[in-house]
């Protein structure tokens, strides 16, 4: 299954569900209250939205109804990431990497990791990486040009 395309407001919502498992569209409430101030009819929209989107299910439990995950956070972390990647040229991927790295806070544990994907990247790395773009996105016919010249 593809991950249907979501809300800023709508991960919020997600973010919450994938955290606690099963939850009620009270729970999501009070957990985003503070942070949102959003009222509880519109936690039911996104709920109801998501659910739309079949990234969640309900099941009823007496008066109300429980929301539970259909989609992996994981998988919608990728498919973030993915959709990200598409929209830049394929030579400019290790700036956004780069870029991210940067702007985050990462545990010791985070880098060990990075460093060994990185060290096993190496393996199947290229001299240059081809651009992805159709004529006139990018410039990296200008650069290939000068290049030659």
């Amino acid at each position: 299954m593809t991950e249907a395309k979501i809300t800023d407001a709508e991960w919020e919502v997600m973010r919450v569900v994938w955290a606690q498992g099963e939850t009620t569209s009270n729970d999501v409430y009070t957990i985003l209250n503070e942070k949102m101030q959003w009222k509880k009819n519109t936690i039911k929209t996104l709920l109801g939205r998501l659910a739309e989107k079949e990234m969640l299910a309900t099941k009823p439990s007496g008066n109300k109804f429980i929301y539970y995950p259909l989609i992996e956070e994981r998988r919608s972390l990728q498919d973030l990431s993915d959709e990200l990647l598409t929209k830049v040229c394929s030579r400019k991927v290790g700036q956004v990497v780069e870029q991210l790295i940067q702007g985050s806070v990462l545990s010791f544990a985070d880098i060990e990791q990075l460093e060994q994907l990185l060290q096993e990247k190496k393996q199947s790395a290229v001299e240059q990486v081809p651009c992805n773009c159709i004529p006139g996105q990018c410039q990296c016919h200008l650069i290939e040009r000068k290049g030659v010249e």
